[in-house]
């Protein structure tokens, strides 16, 4: 995309809203919450709840679920990085990721509904699903998560307040989750069980809303670094600035240990927690003893339950983690938090099945986690300015695109092992929920349980000792200082 006198996006209804240098509750709360909330919101349902979904309404083929999911991440990480490539090459009055952000207002709604739509029956119903996976999985994901990650490093070089966009952008994406595992699961249960028809209104209903407030999105962002860097391009080449290659973006961040690190983390980090979503409707109806509410087919009611045990302590850290971050950096209180994470999943381990002390676990496991969630772009971001510092160049395309490969291959590779553990364990995709515990083998509860509570607790160890070695931020500020005067002089 490029800008010529006439170009669309000096529309006046296309202008940001965004007028001021420093970053404003209306950015924060538009652009960088309710935006990202409402573009999300179709893929907080779908980890939680789509893999049931395929096994429990559309009854698919385990294997074919496995293959699907296996293959479609291959996609899909081309598709991130071939965005990212994308989005670093384009230049407009917008900048380079907010038009893409607006093209996600049609894309994300259209490919949300695609797979509730299922007109066809036997060999055609699979390939019907296979395409609309990927259209939404490696197609309109990949375009808006790319793009709304590359919004927090272009928004500003002011870390705090990168700190704090960072912050609500994850807030919202932990919002779409619970309302994915709090909210959907009931409305599961006891209104769209396995009608169709219900889950496709359900989920165009989510579309149109997505479209509302990515357009939201669109009008309350601004690229503040985008637009400096394209002011001194203008004033060195007479107004053309030209993307570095891929070769040498790609060779700016392989030779950094830093990148490496959070990127590593933050795989452990959202791969972990992707095995568990997916697993988590299949450990509340087939593992977690649903007595209490009087009914063992209730299963959506406790899969709320522990979402909220989850969401509560996540909104009050929300409230402490930027300030602590500020005053001890982000990569103690990170490295704190996922031991304390670990500490709830041993917790939730030993509970076994019961309800009390498996709440109890997901509670302090959520806790812990909120600074990871809340902090990772803004520590991307300040790799980012690292990387400009020794290389001359900004990474911002490669870095998200890679970021957002990660986040959308992890549901999709998650789903696929978890898919092969359950057939593996003889989960029996026809038994009756009202058996609750009894409804399936004792290695089938096993293959469940490991991957809702083993796996990540394993891997918060892991990444606490991956960002320790995490040490850049007391140098940064002297480095956006020294990155500043090379453009100033």
């Amino acid at each position: 995309m490029s800008d010529n006198k006439k170009s669309i996006w000096s529309n006046p209804f296309l202008c940001t809203r965004v007028k001021s240098d420093n970053v404003k509750v209306p950015e924060m709360l538009l652009g960088y919450f309710i935006g990202p909330f409402g573009a999300l919101l179709s893929s907080g349902i779908f980890t939680s709840i789509l893999q049931n979904y395929f096994t429990d309404v559309l009854k698919m083929d385990l294997t074919f679920l496995t293959t699907l999911q296996l293959i479609s991440t291959i996609l899909i990480v081309v598709a991130n990085l071939v965005v990212g490539q994308l989005i670093e090459r384009t230049k407009t009055m917008a900048g380079k990721a907010r038009p893409w952000i607006l093209l996600s207002a049609f894309t994300m709604s259209v490919a949300s509904v695609l797979m509730f739509i299922v007109p066809f029956e036997g060999t055609a119903k699979m390939v019907w699903i296979a395409i609309a996976y990927n259209l939404f999985y490696a197609v309109a994901y990949p375009i808006y998560n790319t793009a709304n990650s590359t919004l927090i490093p272009l928004s500003t070089r002011n870390s705090k307040q990168r700190g704090v966009l960072a912050s609500f952008t994850n807030v919202a994406g932990l919002g779409v989750m619970g309302a994915g595992s709090m909210v959907f699961p009931i409305l599961v249960s006891f209104v769209l069980k396995e009608n169709q028809h219900l889950w496709f209104v359900a989920m165009l209903a989510i579309a149109i809303f997505a479209a509302l407030t990515i357009f939201l999105q669109f009008m309350f962002t601004r690229e503040r670094v985008t637009e400096e860097l394209a002011n001194a391009a203008k004033e060195q080449e007479n107004g053309t600035a030209h993307a570095p290659s891929l070769g040498r973006q790609l060779k700016a961040v392989v030779s950094e240990k830093t990148w490496w690190i959070v990127m590593l983390f933050y795989i452990g980090f959202q791969w972990s927690g992707a095995i568990k979503n997916g697993s988590m409707s299949y450990y509340c109806k087939w593992v977690l003893d649903n007595s209490y509410t009087g009914s063992v087919d209730a299963w959506g009611a406790s899969q709320s339950l522990l979402s909220i045990m989850g969401a509560i302590p996540m909104a009050v850290a929300a409230v402490v983690v930027i300030p602590l971050c500020n005053k001890y950096g982000k990569r103690i209180i990170c490295m704190l938090g996922m031991l304390l994470g670990a500490v709830g999943g041993v917790i939730a381990i030993i509970g076994n099945g019961n309800i009390v002390p498996v709440a109890i676990g997901v509670a302090l496991k959520c806790l812990g986690s909120a600074p990871a969630c809340y902090m990772i772009l803004a520590l991307l971001a300040d790799v980012i300015d690292h990387i400009e510092y020794k290389s001359h160049i900004r990474t911002d395309g490669l870095t998200m695109s890679i970021y957002s490969s990660i986040m959308v291959a992890g549901t999709p590779i998650c789903n696929a092992i978890f898919s092969a553990l359950l057939k593996g364990s003889g989960y029996n995709q026809n038994a009756d929920v009202a058996l609750g515990v009894l409804g399936q083998t004792q290695a089938a509860q096993t293959a469940i349980s490991v991957s809702y509570i083993w796996v990540e607790t394993i891997a918060y160890v892991i990444c606490a000792v991956l960002i320790f070695f995490f040490t850049i931020e007391k140098k940064l500020p002297q480095e956006q200082k020294e990155i500043e005067s090379r453009k100033n002089g």
